[in-house]
């Protein structure tokens, strides 16, 4: 039998997404239900590291010990960012309920009956000292599932409201959408919708050797390429209907590549232009799709502080809504996550919290009309300190 946490509980969550620069950390309180962030901590990977995650997104040789190094190496990091928040909220490791620990997503085939998270949670807790739940993927995949997006069933615990309908847009890596209705006891969808930031990423790395596009200068000095856009939009994944879940198994630069071949003298600055279009184009079509009553979307994950990006979705939006929706024409705001309380840096990892939260209290994680399992699961594995 798990133990059973307290109705008032402090928790941690870590999140280090598609985009792998790093771990976000967020120290919470729940109090009946009510979630508060109380302090937050951010690591960036070494560089080695980095790599060896982005090498482990493909097959090679001896990718099982190269794995289990790099799990090894992740916790490490894991524990150091650990202990930088405990220090920041001068709190010692007993103070803490659980880690919610989601491990670096490296291959992701429901299609094919697996997703794996590298991660060392029975490492985390001897280096912690506190109890970590971890995997919370693989349950929803073996009842069917795609295994994620698992954050819609929190964003509706956080950010749902009778008053108002709602969509969260996490722009990670790839990115995702909740669709939170109005009314009472709504329901609740969501689904990735395709590439966030990983193609920007990866073609600012090849070209100018940055990690990322800041404030999406690069991609704003550039003009979209309207033929290359067009055919980036035709990948079957766009038109599946949902439930469906993505990854950088499918979206990065090899992907990116055939479609650049009849551009070959496209300038690098309006490819990264199309790139960011691509993004917001995928997410506001996506939106006006599934929640054509939408009337506020609130974005988080690190696309939030794209100041490009964000304008690019307000506008596609704005178009999609007014196409699809007469009676709402164009009138979905889009904003920061931080408009209702919690920074977009701290959305994923507070997830994490409060799934380790639910499989504590054996409570179901995931949402079947979400990931298409054939029913509630309890997520997670428990490794005690």
């Amino acid at each position: 039998m798990y133990p059973s946490a307290p109705a008032s509980s402090t928790y941690i969550g870590l999140m280090s997404g598609t985009s792998m620069d790093g771990v976000d950390a967020v120290l919470a309180h729940s109090e009946q239900g009510t979630w508060r962030v109380i302090d937050s901590a951010f690591l960036p990977f070494p560089a080695d590291l980095r790599r060896a995650l982005m090498c482990l997104q493909a097959t090679s040789a001896d990718e099982l010990q190269r794995e289990a190094l790099a799990a090894n190496a992740l916790v490490r990091v894991y524990a150091d960012c650990i202990a930088k928040l405990l220090k920041q909220a001068d709190l010692t490791a007993n103070a803490v309920r659980a880690v919610g620990a989601h491990g670096q997503t490296i291959r992701h085939r429901p299609d094919l009956g697996y997703t794996w998270q590298t991660n060392n949670p029975a490492l985390l807790a001897e280096y912690c000292g506190i109890d970590v739940v971890a995997d919370f993927r693989r349950r929803d995949v073996a009842a069917g599932g795609q295994g994620a997006p698992l954050v819609p069933a929190f964003h509706q615990s956080a950010f749902g409201t009778p008053a108002q309908h709602r969509v969260i847009a996490n722009i990670g890596g790839i990115s995702n959408i909740s669709i939170l209705p109005a009314g009472v006891n709504p329901t609740v969808s969501g689904f990735d919708t395709g590439p966030g930031n990983v193609l920007m990423d990866g073609w600012i790395s090849r070209q100018r050797g940055l990690d990322y596009d800041a404030d999406g200068a690069w991609a704003a000095s550039g003009q979209v390429i309207p033929a290359l856009l067009q055919a980036l939009l035709k990948d079957p994944y766009f038109a599946r209907p949902a439930p469906k879940s993505t990854g950088r198994d499918l979206f990065h630069l090899d992907w990116l590549a055939p479609h650049l071949l009849t551009h070959a003298n496209a300038d690098a600055a309006d490819v990264q232009a199309t790139l960011l279009a691509l993004t917001a184009t995928s997410l506001a079509e996506a939106i006006s799709r599934y929640a054509p009553e939408t009337q506020a979307v609130y974005v988080c994950g690190g696309g939030a502080y794209n100041t490009a990006l964000m304008q690019s979705l307000e506008t596609q939006l704005q178009k999609a809504l007014k196409h699809r929706a007469p009676d709402n024409p164009g009138t979905a705001l889009v904003q920061s996550s931080a408009a209702l309380g919690i920074s977009p840096s701290h959305v994923e990892a507070l997830a994490f919290a409060w799934l380790a939260a639910q499989f504590l209290q054996r409570a179901p994680g995931n949402l079947p009309a979400v990931t298409g399992a054939l029913g509630p699961r309890i997520l997670g594995g428990l490794y005690p300190a």
